[in-house]
């Protein structure tokens, strides 16, 4: 289990009961993980339960850290699909958060919106500067900021509003959940779309065990890093047609990517 596993079973207990119950159900429900993931990152208990029923409400998964410290860990470790950060946070800032976003590699195209209770005009300058891609200044309406989060999404993951997904001879129907490769459709078990969807989302990009545990079957799951070593294996004897190539590269000691080796 990584560090981001066990660091999102200690923010579930640190909202109220109610809120609590509710998001392990939420957790729990593996239809839930083919939604885009917001990760909140605010210390204030009360705005990120509210943030967290309305963005929930409207389609979202939610992970939440607490801190700068934390929120740097979990995006490396989750990637998750937009960075909701709160501008005065402990130990490292928000502003400061978002500039190291921007300058790893990994996550600079990572969407951010910031929060802040400054709003004047050198403020939001400074913000939109440091890397952020939209500004809220508190207090807020929820249905304003769920707003500004869809279409944050529209620019950035324009893949999540598509019915399709499309790499190379590989063809998702999401409304139909069917699947082809190379006009042939291919039969898959739920856990295996789930799985070939989340790999169609970012094609290319290596995922360890445990960042592929945590985004199709869920943070809550109880379930050991090479279980994804035998869903990996079923969805390889699905997909790989006979005479055509792999799919899917095998990174030792790293993980998995949706990658055909004559693409790269």
């Amino acid at each position: 289990m990584t560090i981001a596993r066990k660091l999102m079973k200690p923010a579930l207990r640190w909202l109220n009961p109610k809120t609590s119950d509710r998001l392990k159900d939420f957790k729990m429900n593996k239809n839930t993980n083919l939604k885009p993931n917001i990760l909140i990152v605010e210390d204030e208990p009360a705005l990120v339960e509210m943030l967290q029923y309305n963005l929930e409400k409207a389609d979202f998964r939610t992970e939440v850290a607490r801190d700068g410290e934390e929120a740097l860990l979990v995006v490396s470790e989750t990637k998750p699909d937009l960075v909701i950060l709160d501008w005065m946070l402990p130990y490292i800032s928000g502003i400061e958060v978002c500039r190291r976003i921007r300058r790893d590699p990994e996550t600079r195209d990572l969407p951010v919106i910031l929060l802040t209770a400054r709003g004047e005009e050198s403020d939001r300058i400074r913000g939109l500067e440091s890397g952020a891609d939209d500004y809220v200044t508190k207090p807020f309406s929820p249905s304003e900021l769920v707003a500004r989060t869809k279409a944050v999404m529209r620019r950035t993951r324009p893949i999540f509003n598509s019915d399709a997904l499309t790499y190379a001879d590989v063809h998702m129907d999401l409304s139909s959940h069917r699947v082809t490769r190379n006009d042939k459709i291919v039969l898959l078990g739920p856990t295996e779309f789930r799985l070939l969807r989340f790999l169609l989302e970012k094609p290319g990009r290596v995922f360890s065990r445990e960042q592929l545990l945590d985004h199709v079957w869920g943070l809550e799951a109880d379930i050991e890093p090479r279980t994804v070593d035998v869903h990996i294996r079923r969805l390889r004897m699905a997909m790989n047609q006979p005479g055509a190539p792999d799919l899917i590269r095998t990174v030792r000691s790293a993980g998995y990517a949706l990658e055909l080796r004559n693409e790269v």
